[in-house]
């Protein structure tokens, strides 16, 4: 499948992967963000016994981005078992801060399983817009 020349982000998000704290799923996730700057971001999921407390590998890679400064994004990348897509509240942290770019959802190999916008993700996303005041 066609990674649009991420290859940095693919590499990256595999690596970190190893790094996610998950003793209680065993269910790893690495997430690699790149900005316009060309930085790349990393993120792991963090499992907490009180799994509600829990936090996706996507969210931490935008936090990290975010705390250095980054403003503009260009892509991210998502390794787990399978190559699974983000969650529903990762969807919407990534549509909120990063907008509409792509996300590749790899394998724990590195291979693509697919590669979607987020507008593809999260269709008819709530957005700031729709905070308007009356």
């Amino acid at each position: 499948m066609k990674n649009n020349n991420h290859d940095d982000l693919i590499r990256e998000a595999v690596i970190i992967r190893e790094k996610a704290h998950a003793p209680y799923s065993r269910f790893r996730v690495g997430a690699a963000l790149k900005g316009k700057s060309g930085k790349i971001f990393l993120g792991v999921n963090v499992e907490s016994s009180s799994y509600g407390l829990s936090v996706c590998a996507e969210r931490n890679a935008v936090a990290a981005a975010v705390a250095n400064g980054e403003k503009s994004f260009e892509a991210i990348a998502v390794s787990s078992l399978g190559g699974v897509s983000p969650c529903g509240a990762c969807r919407q942290v990534l549509w909120d801060v990063c907008g509409d770019i792509p996300v590749i959802m790899i394998d724990e190999n590195g291979a693509v399983t697919r590669q979607m916008k987020m507008s593809e993700l999260l269709p008819a996303a709530f957005e700031e817009k729709n905070l308007a005041h009356e």
